[in-house]
């Protein structure tokens, strides 16, 4: 069964655990808390007027995005932010909008890495009845370029089903994983004049050559498809830079 990503319009309820957190990842952020001590159980309840199991709970959730070490009998320690989980769509939330967009420069950088060689690995044993989803997904493509939502959710879609063909359960993991980053960045590619349909002409590329059942020409289809993604992206990082500057 295919997985439906959350709509970016969905109305979210946050608990109040989550909200804390939040606040307190933004201050990290800011350079309110470095690398060392942060708030402990009894600091947060007393400063939010929450009760301990709140504050409990959020040093639970900030501890399983990899923002601070709890243990017991000493104080909690904020990680490195290296070491954040920056694939939980909780915490990219959570960040300024700099940070993010370098986040999906990252993230653009292991999809070059790794997409075409998936490419190339499922044009070697991809199967009919995969090809034809292909085949259905770039017809709805087509379809859909001025309806850049329902385009990005096909968009996801075909590139899992590419994952999926090469047959490597890590692999698929890993860009699964990083799928809430990639919803961000397709957002921001979309919004180029005529980009759905350039994309469109890069996925059908892509599928002819996995028809074709090439590895290389299906490996280049993609690096192609990824390069133009990566000019948009770079685009991007250098107006946000400049509106930060002017802050």
């Amino acid at each position: 069964m295919q997985r439906r990503q959350e709509s970016p319009d969905a109305v979210k309820v946050r608990t109040l655990p989550v909200q804390v957190a939040a606040h307190l990842t933004r201050r990290i952020v800011s350079g309110g808390l470095e690398d060392g001590p942060a708030p402990s159980e009894l600091d947060i309840a007393q400063e939010f007027g929450v009760s301990r199991v709140v504050a409990r709970e959020t040093l639970k959730i900030l501890a399983s995005l990899d923002i601070v070490d709890v243990a017991q009998g000493r104080r909690v320690v904020v990680r490195p932010r290296a070491e954040w989980d920056y694939l939980s769509p909780l915490l990219v939330e959570w960040l300024p909008e700099e940070i993010v967009t370098e986040l999906l420069r990252e993230l653009d950088q292991m999809r070059v890495l790794l997409e075409p060689e998936l490419a190339a690995m499922a044009a070697a044993s991809v199967t009919d009845e995969t090809l034809d989803r292909l085949r259905d997904e770039v017809d709805r493509m087509s379809a859909l370029e001025s309806d850049p939502d329902a385009y990005l959710e096909v968009d996801h879609e075909f590139h899992m089903e590419i994952c999926r063909a090469a047959d490597n359960r890590i692999l698929d993991r890993i860009m699964y994983s990083a799928r809430w980053l990639g919803t961000a960045s397709r957002r921001i590619t979309n919004e180029a004049p005529a980009a759905l349909r350039k994309a469109t002409t890069d996925h059908t590329e892509i599928y002819e050559a996995l028809v074709a059942r090439d590895p290389d020409r299906a490996r280049a289809a993609m690096r192609k498809h990824l390069a133009n993604n990566s000019t948009l992206l770079a685009e991007k990082e250098q107006k946000t830079k400049r509106a930060a500057r002017r802050r």
